[in-house]
C-alpha cells in the first residue's frame, strides 16, 4: 500500500468542505452596545411617563396660593363655587396646559431643526421664526394697536412664516437646492436684523410698545384656554408632521446623496421639515413670546438615553421638553413668592449652564 505524504493529506483535505456545524454550535450574542441602548431607553421612557404627570401635578398645586392634593382633585372634579376651584381652573389649569403645549412644540422644533440643519448647536431660533414672530407683533402693536393675546398670536404665527420662507428662499438662492449651512447663516442674518427693527421700535416709543417687552420675556402665565384652542391645530399639524418626518430624517443624516441613493426626497423632506418648525416653533411663540434654551437643549437630553434615532429622539423630546417647561414654570413661582419670575428667564437661567456641560460632553453634542 502507498502512504501519502503528510503534505499531500493536507492538501487534500483542504479541498474538501467544512463540516456544517453540528446542532450545538450557537449563534453570536448581540452586541452589548445595543442592549445598554434598549435599557437606556426604556429607563428613560419609563422616568418620561412619571415625571410628565408629577410635573402636572406640581404645577396645579404649587404657587402663590399652594394647594393640597386633595385640594387638587376636588377643584378638578367638583366645581362647586371653592375658592380653591377658581384657583385651579381660572389660574392653574391654563397654565398647565399652555405649559404642556409649547413644551413639547420647543422640543419637537428643536430636534428637527437640529436633524435637518445637521448641527447639534441648532435651534428654532435659528431659522429667524421668534425674531419674524417678535417683529410682527411689534409691527401689530404700533400699526394696529393691538392689546391683547388674541391679536399677538395671528401677527406672530403669520410673522414666524414669511420669515421661515424668507429664509428657505435666501438659502436656496443660486444653483441647487438649499444646504443646511446656508439656511443656518440666512436665518441667523434675517434674525438679527429683525430682532434689531424690533428693538429700535420699541425704544422710540417706550409707552406704546411696552406690552411688546412684557410679552417677550416668556410667560405661559398670560395665555387663555380660547387663546390656546386658537393655535392648537397648527401645534397638532406641525407634531404629526414632525413625527411623519422622523424615518426620512434617520436617512437624510448621512447625507443629501447617501440619503437620495436610499430613496430620500431630500427637498421635500427638507422642505416638509421647515414647514412643522413654523407651525411648531411659530404657534408656540405666538402663545409665550419665545422660551430660551428649550429646543436646543432638550433633544441633546433625550439623545443621552434613546439614541441617534430620529424617531425616538422627536417623539421623547415632547413629553420631556413639557416637563422641562412645567418644572421652569414652578420654580419661577416658587422663587420669587409672593411674585414670580417668567417662564422665558428661568429656563435661560437653568439652560445656559446645562448647555455648557451638554456641549463638553462629546457623545451628547454630535450627531
Amino acid at each position: 500500500m502507498t502512504r501519502v505524504p503528510p503534505e499531500a493529506a493536507g492538501t487534500a483535505g483542504a479541498g474538501r468542505a467544512s463540516p456544517a456545524p453540528g446542532p450545538s454550535s450557537r449563534p453570536e450574542p448581540p452586541p452589548r452596545g445595543g442592549r445598554h441602548r434598549a435599557l437606556g431607553r426604556t429607563v428613560g421612557v419609563l422616568l418620561l411617563l412619571v415625571a410628565l404627570p408629577s410635573a402636572g401635578t406640581a404645577s396645579l398645586a404649587w404657587g402663590t396660593n399652594p394647594l393640597t392634593l386633595d385640594q387638587v382633585w376636588w377643584g378638578l372634579w367638583r366645581r362647586d363655587g371653592a375658592e380653591a376651584d377658581l384657583i385651579v381652573w381660572t389660574l392653574r389649569v391654563p397654565r398647565t396646559v399652555v405649559g404642556v403645549l409649547v413644551g413639547a412644540a420647543f422640543g419637537m422644533a428643536g430636534a428637527l431643526i437640529q436633524a435637518l440643519t445637521r448641527n447639534p448647536l441648532a435651534d428654532p431660533g435659528i431659522l429667524g421664526v421668534n425674531a419674524g414672530a417678535g417683529f410682527a407683533v411689534t409691527l401689530g402693536v404700533g400699526l394696529l394697536g393691538l392689546t391683547g393675546m388674541g391679536g399677538y398670536v395671528w401677527c406672530a404665527f403669520a410673522g414666524a412664516a414669511v420669515a421661515t420662507v424668507l429664509v428657505y428662499l435666501i438659502g436656496s438662492a443660486g444653483r441647487g437646492p438649499a444646504r443646511p449651512v446656508t439656511l443656518v447663516l440666512a436665518g441667523v442674518a434675517l434674525g438679527a436684523v429683525l430682532t434689531g427693527f424690533s428693538t429700535f421700535l420699541t425704544l422710540i416709543d417706550e409707552h406704546t410698545f411696552r406690552s411688546v417687552r412684557t410679552w417677550g420675556l416668556g410667560s405661559i402665565a398670560r395665555v387663555s384656554l380660547d387663546d390656546t384652542l386658537a393655535v392648537l391645530p397648527f401645534l397638532a399639524t406641525g407634531m404629526l408632521l414632525a413625527l411623519l418626518l422622523s424615518r426620512p430624517l434617520n436617512s437624510l443624516a448621512l447625507g443629501d446623496d447617501l440619503a437620495s441613493s436610499l430613496g430620500v426626497r431630500v427637498v421635500r423632506t427638507r422642505v416638509l421639515g421647515i414647514v412643522a418648525v413654523t407651525l411648531l416653533a411659530g404657534g408656540a411663540t405666538a402663545l409665550t413670546g419665545g422660551l430660551a434654551f428649550v429646543g436646543l437643549m432638550v433633544p441633546h437630553v433625550v439623545r443621552w438615553f434613546v439614541g441617534p434615532d430620529q424617531r425616538w429622539i422627536i417623539a421623547c423630546s415632547a413629553p420631556a421638553a413639557a416637563v422641562l417647561v412645567l418644572a421652569a414654570d414652578v420654580l419661577g413661582r416658587l422663587v420669587a413668592r409672593p411674585s414670580e419670575v417668567e417662564v422665558g428667564i428661568v429656563t435661560a437661567v437653568v439652560g445656559a449652564p446645562v448647555l455648557i456641560a451638554l456641549v463638553r460632553a462629546r457623545r451628547a453634542s454630535g450627531l
